[in-house]
């Protein structure tokens, strides 16, 4: 879901639009990504499912970072003029309504029957705590995001040391105790907070950059991939000379660096990754091109593509897939649909059903 998939501003050069059809056109590669991954099939080891799995791990990882990055520019008036802070005017309850959506939501969608652990939840929690960083400097930001990935994993572990590895990291729903929601989300969960903020501060930094031009562009090619392929290869070096962990609870695991680990090499692996696709996208030109529309509007409707591939997991899809072939069958055919809707939607409408229902017009007079 778009925090601010097509925003524009009066005046913006062609180079802000064409960064925000590269934001949308990343958007869309997310959400393909994480359709894929949780369609399945998971379990084999063969060469061709583990390039189908490539996307795990990382996919949602460029989702989070895209999300800090519409939440900088969707603020970026609010913070260049000085205007009241978020919580003294309209923006405030604009994105008050945002975050009760997407939890709400989240938590409903939950306990459906697709067997994936639904990332709404922890992308409003995600906004909540990044309100007070609205206006910090780059320089907080980049320390608030290298103390999450670096303190939020041990934290981790430690936390499930104290329990005795008592949590089983299940994602919440709209059945549980509000005290079992919010430590979930924060804590014990699929995407815990005290990991997860790391990408999407480091995506409110990001947004403060000049992403139209090509050498920022450049510079997120050259480290994103610096910071994937290192991050990767340094984790057996270190498992080498250390040793494998032995369960959840071993301090070991800080080198991992397998996928959903919620360990910083992992962390900065798939984080590099992420930005790695985003310099890329911004790198293209093209993206206003009719051949790319799909693309660019499944990322502008990311929120009801989402909803969307969920609704056909738990309805169409499930239980299988059972086979590569049939996975592959079963995203392709998802995504296509997707992609369709999508074209014809924009075809009429400016945003997308649910994008909607997130946009209420006190926050749209506030951020124009």
């Amino acid at each position: 879901m778009s925090t601010e998939g097509t925003v524009s501003f009066e005046g913006e050069p062609r180079t802000g639009r064409h960064r925000m059809l590269a934001l949308d056109a990343a958007r869309g590669l997310a959400v393909i990504g994480m359709i894929a991954i949780n369609t399945g099939p998971r379990g084999d080891d063969s060469p061709l499912e583990l390039l189908y799995r490539v996307p795990y791990g990382r996919a949602s990882l460029l989702f989070v970072l895209l999300g800090g990055i519409g939440l900088s520019l969707m603020t970026r008036r609010s913070r260049l003029q000085r205007a009241p802070l978020p919580w003294a005017g309209l923006l405030w309850a604009g994105l008050l309504w945002r975050c009760a959506l997407l939890m709400l939501g989240g938590l409903a969608l939950q306990s459906l029957d697709h067997g994936v652990s639904v990332i709404l939840q922890i992308y409003a929690l995600l906004i909540l705590f990044s309100l007070p960083l609205l206006r910090a400097s780059g320089r907080s930001l980049l320390v608030v995001s290298g103390l999450s990935a670096v303190a939020g994993p041990p934290l981790w572990i430690l936390v499930q040391a104290q329990t005795d590895g008592g949590f089983d990291r299940d994602p919440v729903s709209a059945t549980d105790q509000i005290g079992e929601i919010l430590t979930g989300i924060v804590i014990t969960g699929p995407y815990p907070l005290i990991v997860w903020a790391a990408p999407f501060v480091f995506g409110l930094w990001l947004g403060r950059q000049k992403l139209s031009e090509a050498t920022i562009s450049t510079r997120l090619l050259i480290w994103g991939a610096a910071a994937a392929v290192g991050a990767r290869l340094l984790s057996p070096v270190l498992v080498a000379m250390f040793g494998e962990p032995t369960s959840h609870l071993d301090w070991q695991r800080l080198f991992s660096a397998v996928a959903h680990s919620q360990m910083p090499l992992w962390l900065i692996s798939g984080t590099g990754s992420a930005v790695f696709v985003l310099g890329l996208c911004l790198k293209i030109h093209t993206w206003s091109h009719p051949l790319a529309s799909p693309l660019v509007y499944l990322g502008q409707l990311a929120l009801t593509a989402y909803i969307g591939h969920l609704l056909i997991l738990a309805l169409i899809v499930r239980p299988g897939p059972d086979t590569l072939a049939q996975g592959v069958l079963a995203t392709a055919s998802t995504v296509a649909a997707l992609m369709i809707f999508a074209w014809l939607w924009r075809q009429r409408f400016s945003r997308g059903p649910f994008e909607v229902l997130l946009r209420t017009p006190t926050l749209r007079r506030t951020t124009r």
